[in-house]
C-alpha cells in the first residue's frame, strides 16, 4: 500500500481539540447510552455476586480490581502532578534559557531506514530540516542506510527544501543487516569523528515524522540539568489500518502519555523510545553503549546466550539506569509514527504484542536485577509490577468463567457488567490523553489487557523467540542441533503448561469454587461430620 502525502498531512497542534473540546454532544450522547444500556442490564440480571457459593469469588474478583485500579490511578495522580505542576515549570525555565540566547554548539541526528516509502521519507526530512530551522545552529545528519534506494531520496530531498541551511549529511552504510548494527556504525562514526561530549544527538526512526518544536523543547532541558543524559518524547500514530487496529494504538499511546508523565517524575522512564530520544552525546560514543545496542544478549538457563533482535530502545534504557543517569519525559516534543498495515491486521498486531512484550521482558529481568537502590524505588518496583500484572490479569477472567460453569452462567453476565463498567472509567479517564474520544476504548482496552497478559506468559518461557516485521521480517536464529532444539521448546511448553494450570488451581481452590481432595475426608475422619 502506498500513502499519498496528502493521507498523513501533518495537523498543527492546535488542531486537537482540547480540554473539554474534546466533549462535545455526540460524545457525550454516546457515553449516557453506554450507561443506560449497563443499567438496563443490570437491573434486568439477578444478582449472583453474593450467593454462598460465589460470594469468596466476588471478594477475590473486587479485592484484585481495587489493587490494580489503585495502582492505576496511582500512574494517573503522578502525570497530572508532573504534566500540570513539574514541567510546566521546566518548560518556562527553559523558555527563558532560549531566550537568552543558549544554544548546543551542534546538533546531531542519527536516524536509521530502511526501504522506506518515498512519501514517508521525504516528509521525514522536512521534518528534521524544519526542526534546524526553528534551532538556527548547524546540524548533521548521520544516516544509518541499508539501501541506496533511501539515500538517493534523502540527498534529494535535502537539497530541494535545505539549500539554505548549515547541515551536512554522512551517510553511513551497513555491511552486517539489522537496525542495531546500523545504529552501531553510526554510533562507531561519531566516535571516529570525535563528536563533542557536550553536542545534543537526536536518535530517531526513519518513519518518525515530527511536529513543530520537538526538537527545541528538548534542548534547555540539557543546559538545565547537568545530570539529564536523555530525554524521550511525545508520540501518536498515523494509522492506515483497520478501525479496531487504530482505536487500539490510539489507547496505547493515550496509555503511554500517563504513565510516561508518571515515571518522569521520578526523573527515570520505563523505556527511550526508539521513535525518537534525544541524548547527550557524553554517553552515546563510549563502547560500551555502543557494544550493548550492537549485540545486547540475554543469558538464559534454557535457551542459552542470545542476541536481542529489536528494543534498541531498552538497551539504552538498561545503561542509563545501570549508570544512574537522570532522564526525562518531554510531552510537548511530538512526533508521528507513520504504520501502513495491509489485510486484517491481526498478525500484525499480534507480531506486535509479542515483540513489544518479549522486549519489556527481556529487559525487565536485568533492570530488577539492579535493585532499589539503583534505580529509583518507583521505578523498580514498576518493572516488578510488570510481571506480576500479566498473571494477575488472567486470574478474574478465569474465576468468573470457573464459576460461572460450577454454578451460574448468570454470574458471567454480571461480570461482563462489571467490565463494562470499569473500563468505561478507565477508558475516560485515558481520554484525556487521547486526541479524540473514542468509544471503542472500554472494549479495546480490555482486549489490549488480555492480550497483553496472554503474549507475556507465553513469551516468558520463551525469551528467545522473536520477530520483526520491519527490515526485511526478521526472525531470531534457532540454535543448536535439532534434538536440542525440540528439547528446549519442549521444556519451554511444559513449563508454560504447568505455570497455568497451576495458576487456575490456586484460584479455584482459594476461592472456594471446589474442595482441596481429601479435605471432606480429613474432616470426617477429625469431627465425624
Amino acid at each position: 500500500m502506498f500513502i499519498k502525502p496528502a493521507s498523513y498531512k501533518l495537523k498543527d497542534p492546535s488542531y486537537w481539540p482540547k480540554g473539554f473540546e474534546k466533549w462535545n454532544l455526540t460524545v457525550l450522547l454516546q457515553i449516557a447510552l453506554y450507561i443506560t444500556v449497563c443499567v438496563i442490564f443490570l437491573s434486568l440480571v439477578p444478582n449472583k455476586l453474593f450467593d454462598p457459593e460465589v460470594r469468596q469469588v466476588t471478594y477475590v474478583i473486587g479485592i484484585l480490581g481495587c489493587w490494580r485500579f489503585s495502582w492505576w490511578f496511582t500512574h494517573a495522580v503522578r502525570s497530572v502532578i508532573y504534566s500540570r505542576f513539574v514541567y510546566p515549570r521546566m518548560r518556562a525555565e527553559g523558555e527563558r534559557v532560549l531566550q537568552k540566547g543558549w544554544r548546543p554548539n551542534h546538533l546531531h541526528f542519527m536516524m536509521t531506514t530502511y526501504k522506506e516509502h518515498r512519501s514517508i521519507t521525504e516528509s521525514v526530512v522536512r521534518g528534521i530540516v524544519a526542526q534546524v530551522r526553528e534551532v538556527g545552529i548547524p546540524a548533521t545528519i548521520w544516516l544509518g542506510s541499508g539501501d541506496r534506494f533511501d539515500e538517493d531520496i534523502i540527498e534529494a530531498q535535502l537539497k530541494a527544501v535545505a539549500g539554505d541551511l548549515d547541515i551536512t549529511l554522512h551517510i553511513i552504510r551497513q555491511n552486517v543487516g539489522g537496525k542495531r548494527m546500523a545504529i552501531g556504525l553510526v554510533l562507531r562514526a561519531m566516535s571516529r569523528a570525535c563528536v563533542p561530549d557536550d553536542d545534543i544527538v537526536v536518535f530517531m526512526d526513519g518513519d518518525f515524522i515530527m511536529e513543530a518544536n520537538a526538537v527545541r523543547s528538548c534542548l534547555p532541558l540539557f543546559n538545565l540539568y547537568p545530570d539529564l543524559q536523555a530525554v524521550t518524547t511525545d508520540e501518536d500514530v498515523i494509522a492506515e489500518a483497520p478501525r479496531w487496529m487504530q482505536s487500539m494504538l490510539s489507547m496505547r499511546f493515550a496509555q503511554r502519555r500517563m504513565a510516561m508523565q508518571s515515571h518522569a517524575l521520578s526523573g527515570r522512564v520505563l523505556t527511550l523510545t526508539g521513535r525518537m530520544s534525544v541524548f547527550r552525546v557524553k554517553h552515546v560514543k563510549r563502547l560500551e553503549f555502543i557494544r550493548l545496542l550492537e549485540a545486547d544478549y540475554l543469558n538464559h538457563w534454557l535457551w542459552g546466550s542470545f542476541r536481542f533482535l529489536s528494543g534498541d530502545d531498552k538497551s539504552t534504557l538498561y545503561y542509563m539506569l545501570k549508570h544512574e543517569a537522570r532522564l526525562l519525559y518531554v510531552p510537548d516534543a511530538m512526533g508521528y509514527t507513520v504504520e501502513v498495515v495491509e489485510g486484517n491486521g491481526i498478525n500484525r498486531m499480534v507480531q506486535n504484542y509479542r515483540r513489544w512484550s518479549g522486549n519489556m521482558l527481556r529487559n525487565g529481568a536485568r533492570v530488577i536485577a539492579l535493585g532499589p537502590r539503583r534505580v529509583p524505588f518507583f521505578i523498580w518496583w514498576c518493572f516488578v509490577d510488570q510481571r506480576i500484572a500479566m498473571w494477575t490479569m488472567l486470574v478474574n477472567p478465569a474465576v468468573a468463567i470457573s464459576a460461572a460453569a460450577l454454578h451460574s452462567w448468570s454470574y458471567l453476565i454480571q461480570y461482563f457488567l462489571f467490565l463494562a463498567i470499569s473500563r468505561l472509567v478507565l477508558s475516560l479517564v485515558l481520554s484525556a490523553y487521547a486526541r479524540t474520544v473514542d468509544m471503542f476504548f472500554p472494549v479495546v482496552l480490555y482486549i489490549n489487557q488480555l492480550i497483553n497478559a496472554a503474549v507475556k506468559v507465553y513469551s516468558i518461557f520463551r525469551l528467545s523467540k522473536q520477530r520483526w516485521f520491519n527490515r526485511g521480517d526478521q526472525k531470531s536464529a534457532v540454535s543448536g542441533d535439532r534434538l536440542l532444539v525440540m528439547a528446549r521448546e519442549g521444556f519451554a511448553a511444559y513449563q508454560t503448561t504447568v505455570a497455568v494450570t497451576a495458576l487456575f488451581l490456586v484460584v479455584i481452590l482459594a476461592t472456594g469454587l471446589v474442595e482441596m481432595p481429601g479435605i471432606r475426608l480429613m474432616n470426617f475422619l477429625t469431627t465425624g461430620a
